[in-house]
């Protein structure tokens, strides 16, 4: 099904931007955090709110950020508390900003930055907070290494807790931390996706704890179902993943017309999947696994199901790059595309198809 865009637009972005994420710790309202791109401008980070009237986005908030954003995670405990990976002369850094009380104003030029994680040599790529709720550790990965953590913001602090190198894995791009496990993580490199434990903080060596010989772009848990994965695949598009089994996919959605970017499971209704790209498409799948997906005889080359679109939304102009749902209210998203634009969308006509 292909269709324009009904939804919210949001303004108030002037830059390139390539960063959106839910506010998951503000339980009362629709919120997210948008961060700008802008090599000459001094960047922007946005705290974009749906009002009470569910009629229009609004600004609660307009930061001045130093640098280039280019990964922006809030803090799922902490409303208030968010990281950003960016781009200096210097290089890359990483840091972790608290938002000062506004009190009632909309704008404040000044964030407050609780600590940097300093100590990466490589090019960052991601910070990652444990997503399901409070957890006094956090990960930074860089192309050659994964970071762990102790933080402590009221002490304004983090350590250095442990490293894990990736010197035989080409050139890490990311990951994704499991919510029903704080004790592993799934990087991808150019050409594989691994299973991290971080106690040991070891790549789990084996090919059933890996998939290998593949561009993943992106990888996303389900928050509902335990070890199922979805990711993004140059050649293959969007996958559908039991981490238990990896030899054959579960499932094997078609992609983008040009690169698959990202790739979201919903926080409440685990059958619905978003993916970006850059096409400028937005793409809505009801992706339903059964108990026979996952058996012994599943094939190597699963048949792609079509019928599994639900919406295309193509009212854009540009890439799209960072998707984000509402863990307030999980039949909304919001989407940035590179020029700026953000568009909040219902997919409450599709959840009867469910």
């Amino acid at each position: 099904m292909q269709g324009g865009s009904s939804g919210i637009v949001y303004g108030g972005l002037k830059y390139q931007a390539r960063c959106i994420a839910d506010v998951r710790a503000d339980a009362g309202s629709t919120t997210f955090l948008a961060g700008t791109l802008s090599l000459k401008e001094e960047n922007e980070v946005h705290l974009i709110r749906l009002s009470p009237g569910e009629s229009e986005l609004v600004c609660d908030g307009l930061f001045y950020h130093p640098n280039e954003i280019w990964d922006l995670k809030s803090c799922p405990f902490d409303h208030r508390v968010f990281s950003t990976v960016y781009t200096s002369g210097e290089g890359y850094g990483a840091a972790v900003w608290k938002i000062p009380e506004q009190h009632g104003q909309s704008n404040s030029p000044q964030l407050e930055q609780l600590f940097e994680l300093a100590g990466h040599m490589g090019k960052l790529r991601c910070v990652l907070w444990w997503p399901l709720g409070k957890h006094d550790k956090l990960i930074s990965i860089d192309d050659r290494n994964i970071f762990l953590w102790n933080i402590d913001s009221s002490n304004k602090s983090a350590k250095v807790i442990s490293q894990g190198s990736a010197d035989m894995l080409p050139n890490l791009r990311g990951g994704a931390w499991d919510p029903h496990n704080h004790n592993s993580i799934a990087a991808i490199s150019d050409s594989s996706l691994h299973l991290w434990d971080l106690r040991s903080m070891d790549i789990i060596l084996s090919k059933s704890t890996a998939i290998e010989h593949a561009h993943i772009r992106d990888v996303d848990y389900n928050p509902k179902k335990q070890n199922l994965i979805a990711t993004t695949e140059d050649e293959f598009g969007i996958r559908l993943w039991d981490l238990r089994m990896l030899k054959h996919p579960l499932k094997d959605l078609p992609g983008h017309s040009h690169w698959t970017w990202t790739v979201r499971h919903n926080p409440e209704y685990d059958e619905l999947l978003l993916s970006a790209g850059t096409d400028s498409t937005v793409n809505l799948w009801l992706a339903q696994v059964s108990s026979n997906d996952s058996g012994p005889d599943s094939p190597s080359s699963p048949k792609r199901q079509e019928e599994q679109l639900l919406n295309s939304y193509t009212d854009y102009e540009d890439s799209i790059y960072g998707i984000a749902w509402s863990s307030h209210d999980p039949s909304l998203f919001a989407s940035l595309s590179y020029d700026g634009r953000v568009v909040l969308e219902s997919v409450k006509p599709y959840l009867q198809r469910k």
